[in-house]
């Protein structure tokens, strides 16, 4: 086969004819007409667009107002919440106690009941007691549940008919303080405070 060089002597073809740019052209660079874009240039050719009127309002300016100082939270209705849910629940234990010790040979299943509530009430308010003073988020929830507890326990003895010294009838109203401190706000303050 001999060497065919006819290839390599024909003329290149022009740019019209393949489209291609060539790293290094035979002739002329191809002038052409710039091709239509959106594209925004840095030199514009023409006028700048000139900015249309703004369309926002008119903003008043803002007026200070005066701020009342934050109250400062003071440890007392805390402290006499905490002093409340202890005698609370000192004086539901010993006549719960009481009843049991007494009732226990008559009705059982109604002491069983008795010292069930009385467990819970305990445990609401040691857990609530700790808690507030440790200024914990459930705190005044758990001393609220446990005096309602309380509250339970005596209104039982009430309708079962128990006879109970004068005093007792007088307790329920610790329960019932203990509930009113808790609620307060400036027990909600200190206790949010830390």
């Amino acid at each position: 086969m001999a060497d065919d060089d006819s290839d390599l002597t024909r003329p290149a073809p022009s740019n019209a004819e393949t489209g291609i740019i060539r790293r290094h052209p035979s002739g002329e660079h191809p002038v052409g007409q710039d091709p239509q874009t959106t594209i925004i240039r840095r030199h514009p050719t023409g006028e700048m667009p000139a900015a249309g009127e703004p369309a926002t309002a008119y903003i008043p300016r803002a007026r200070p107002t005066a701020v009342a100082p934050a109250r400062r939270a003071t440890a007392h209705t805390a402290i006499a919440t905490a002093v409340m849910a202890i005698v609370s629940g000192w004086a539901t234990a010993v006549i719960a106690t009481d009843i049991i010790t007494g009732w226990w040979a008559s009705d059982p299943l109604f002491c069983v009941a008795v010292a069930f509530l009385t467990a819970i009430s305990a445990a609401a308010l040691i857990a609530g007691l700790i808690g507030l003073l440790l200024r914990r988020r459930m705190s005044r929830l758990l001393v609220v549940v446990g005096s309602v507890v309380a509250l339970l326990i005596f209104s039982s003895l009430f309708v079962a008919g128990a006879k109970l010294p004068a005093v007792v009838y007088a307790i329920p109203a610790l329960p019932v303080a203990t509930v009113v401190l808790a609620l307060l706000p400036s027990t909600r303050r200190w206790q949010r405070g830390g």
